[in-house]
């Protein structure tokens, strides 16, 4: 496919958009604000100094970030960073982390007109993109105003290498006009370069330099003391749409408190009428007063900005996305909290990193609820398995650490 076919298809479906933004927003608010921005429009809000522009899609990539952002802060304090997000759960994130130390944005849809204004108006000196977020106009911009950009954190599955094969052209020449791609690993570079990247190295996993907020550790004794000190916890985190039914049939009757933390907020009304179709008693997180009552069997984590206190609360979980064919979460925030994991088949999103948490026996991979379930019964029964997975689950996410002096030293060397 040449670059004009695929821009003449997004020049097609921009009519579109206003629509799509309005869906969105009947069941996210935020989604019908700043319009403007996703067009390249930012009013007077020009930088001061120097930008360093770094792209996080949405909340886990903000997150995964902040080790590096912190880095570039410290090291180039002449730059300001601009931060650009896509959905409002990532605008919201760097919000709550950085608050206004940073500029943050919305990207603009990938359209010439609206690339170009983006790039007059901040001017960036360097741009940073996160995992697989390859937009060839934009990439193209960069190119025509000498702006060096980097794809970092970069990691392809084996499904999506296949899937942009396909595109022919299209992608060689988007992947080779990048400055530099450094990866998550030897798997992830050899395919990017199979598919026309140039200069690519291996810096590992950004997520394994995140660290849990210092009142983590406090606010997970109160959330624990709220739950209920000698009850048994059970985390089911960043669960995606169709796997809290199948949560729900492997605790059923078990003599286990079940949090569950779906991963979109938009999710939490659904979960709640689910719950309530399958007869369970639950409270949602966001009207606990006090305490939870013994006759609770589920918690509904419907609040932002806690999962590091859900892990320190627990006292095992199970990270979503993986049960069904979703790819898989995060679970190296739960190995750096020193938690037993439990992950489903599906972890192409987290490949490398979930075959080793499972060869260092930090994890337990499980196939379906009937399997999860027994693996939640022999964990209830067996603190010495529990004891063992949390020494694993410490080591692997300590000995996995060091992208980001790693993606900084290729920084410098290009700032």
């Amino acid at each position: 496919m040449p670059r004009f076919l695929y821009t003449l298809l997004l020049y097609a479906a921009l009519p579109f958009v206003p629509l799509k933004l309005l869906w969105r927003g009947m069941k996210q608010c935020e989604y019908l604000q700043h319009w403007g921005e996703r067009f390249g429009s930012y009013g007077q809000m020009k930088p001061l100094e120097p930008v360093i522009w770094l792209h996080c899609v949405s909340v886990g990539e903000t997150h995964a970030a902040a080790p590096l952002i912190k880095s570039l802060q410290q090291q180039h304090p002449k730059h300001q960073v601009l931060l650009t997000h896509t959905t409002p759960t990532g605008r919201a994130a760097s919000e709550q982390l950085f608050g206004d130390t940073v500029q943050r944005v919305y990207l603009p849809y990938d359209v010439p007109f609206a690339v170009q204004r983006f790039l007059k108006h901040f001017t960036p000196s360097l741009g940073l993109l996160m995992e697989t977020e390859i937009w060839f106009n934009l990439i193209a911009g960069c190119k025509q105003n000498k702006v060096p950009l980097l794809l970092l954190n970069a990691r392809l599955s084996e499904r999506s290498a296949k899937g942009y094969a396909k595109l022919g052209s299209l992608m060689t020449n988007g992947l080779n006009a990048l400055t530099a791609v450094a990866a998550q690993s030897e798997a992830d570079a050899a395919r990017f370069i199979a598919l026309g990247a140039h200069d690519v190295s291996v810096a590992g996993n950004l997520k394994f330099d995140v660290t849990p907020p210092a009142d983590s550790l406090e606010k997970g004794i109160e959330l624990r003391t709220t739950f209920g000190k000698k009850r048994a916890v059970f985390l089911a985190a960043s669960t995606r749409e169709g796997e809290e039914a199948l949560i729900l049939e492997a605790v059923r009757g078990l003599k286990v408190l079940t949090v569950i933390v779906p991963r979109h907020p938009q999710r939490f009304d659904a979960v709640a009428t689910l719950l309530a179709e399958e007869g369970f008693s639950f409270v949602r997180r966001s009207t606990i007063a006090t305490q939870v009552e013994k006759s609770v069997q589920v918690v509904l984590g419907d609040s932002m900005g806690e999962m590091f206190s859900y892990y320190s609360a627990c006292d095992f979980t199970f990270v979503g996305g993986s049960l069904l064919n979703f790819g898989g979460q995060n679970l190296i925030e739960p190995a750096s909290m020193g938690k037993p994991i439990l992950i489903g088949e599906h972890t192409f999103n987290f490949a490398e990193a979930s075959a080793n948490a499972i060869a260092s026996g930090a994890a337990i991979q499980v196939s379906n609820a009937t399997d999860l379930r027994h693996q939640i019964v022999s964990l209830l029964q067996n603190p010495a398995q529990r004891n063992s997975m949390h020494q694993a689950a410490t080591q692997f996410s300590q000995a996995s650490a060091g992208a980001t002096a790693r993606t900084m030293a290729l920084i410098n060397h290009l700032a």
